[in-house]
């Protein structure tokens, strides 16, 4: 018989219980809301805790930066208040003229902002297409190049990137990788676990998971000076995530593995079942034996895959539209990552200036009944293109 009395709660039990939170003056089991926006010094004039002041943090937000740091196994974790501030503030941690290598195609958003950075000669921007290992080396400049940003899988086409041969090549430069693994939250990819040195995490999405938080979230290996400046960067401009979106956000993840798990199963459905179909040219989805990312992404997510796909449909730019517009189930919506399923025409969302199919629809599956996601899609794709 197996002695079990030494044994350490799993991950997914750990997560659940917000890493077994009671709290010590009243026993609750829920963490309470710290709203206030200053500390009181003890009576030595010495602070209580890390922060004294609502822009260096808080208790509540310090135990979601906790749970985030144990799915991750990071060294620690920062909140901030959108995805949009996290990666800007390691951006802004990098000095004028630093070398950035990242994707030509990502999440428009973070892609605008390191194109704006590029213009007004804050940074030197080198693009990859995204995957390409090849393109990547390439793109690096030993000695020079500080910072490896790495999306995967990649948002929309979900090109998979080998993280572990991405940080080979990073390090192999003297620069530090960053990897965006929105799309297969940390409960699927441990990034760090994969050589990146910056984890970077839209919390809004999949750690939330109920779309009702804006939240971005940075985790490392190790910590040292660079680590020190991004704190500095997030304190001085006011990004910190006050605490009723970290109580969201540590509610939102205590269901974070049975959510992600039904995503996925829900996902594996839908593209099996849309694969080959008369009205859809593609299917982009790491899940499917086809795709040419399939066994990356089986390794770097343990065989599940994520939630996220998109689908090139046939006909016209304004058929793409119409089904969106045709769907019933699916909201017509931008995001990903919530427990409902969202379907979304990326070139509307992204503008004309982002390189993305025309007709491509992205595709955020929930954790509703498959068989609604696939019935609802058909009769949308049907209406489109009669």
């Amino acid at each position: 018989m197996t002695d079990k009395s030494n044994r350490t709660p799993s991950l997914a039990t750990r997560v659940a219980q917000a890493l077994h939170f009671v709290e010590a003056e009243t026993g609750a089991v829920i963490p309470s809301i710290q709203p206030t926006a200053t500390y009181a010094r003890d009576e030595n004039y010495e602070v209580r805790k890390p922060y004294w002041y609502r822009r260096d943090g808080s208790q509540t937000t310090a135990q979601a930066e906790a749970v985030i740091a144990e799915l991750e196994g990071a060294a620690e974790s920062l909140l901030f208040a959108s995805g949009m501030s996290a990666c800007t503030a390691v951006v802004e941690h990098l000095p004028t003229g630093a070398h950035v290598v990242a994707p030509k195609v990502m999440y428009h958003g973070v892609l605008a902002q390191l194109q704006r950075y590029e213009a007004n000669g804050r940074i030197k921007l080198t693009s990859y297409a995204a995957g390409n290992l090849e393109e990547l080396a390439k793109a690096v400049r030993p000695g020079e190049t500080a910072l490896v940003w790495v999306e995967t899988p990649n948002n929309p086409d979900w090109e998979v990137t080998d993280i572990a041969a991405a940080a080979e090549i990073a390090h192999g430069a003297g620069a530090k990788l960053l990897t965006d693994c929105t799309g297969t939250p940390p409960n699927l990819t441990r990034a760090l676990d994969f050589g990146a040195d910056i984890s970077f995490h839209s919390a809004t999405k999949y750690l939330n998971g109920h779309s009702d938080v804006t939240a971005g979230v940075l985790s490392v290996r190790q910590t040292g000076q660079f680590w020190e400046d991004i704190c500095m960067v997030r304190k001085l401009q006011g990004t910190v995530l006050h605490s009723f979106d970290a109580w969201l956000l540590i509610r939102g993840m205590r269901t974070l593995f049975l959510r992600v798990e039904r995503s996925c199963q829900n996902a594996m459905a839908v593209a099996k079942h849309f694969e080959g179909h008369p009205h859809i040219e593609k299917v982009l989805y790491p899940g499917l034996p086809s795709d040419p990312g399939h066994g990356v992404a089986k390794r770097q997510t343990g065989g599940q895959f994520g939630g996220m796909m998109s689908i090139i449909v046939n006909g016209s730019e304004q058929t793409a539209i119409d089904v969106t517009r045709f769907c019933e189930v699916f909201y017509p919506a931008t995001s990903l990552g919530g427990v409902e399923s969202l379907i979304e025409h990326r070139k509307t969302v992204s503008g004309e200036g982002f390189p993305v199919h025309p007709r491509l629809l992205r595709l955020s599956i929930g954790i509703e009944d498959a068989d609604d996601l696939i019935y609802d899609l058909e009769q949308a794709l049907t209406r489109a293109q009669s």
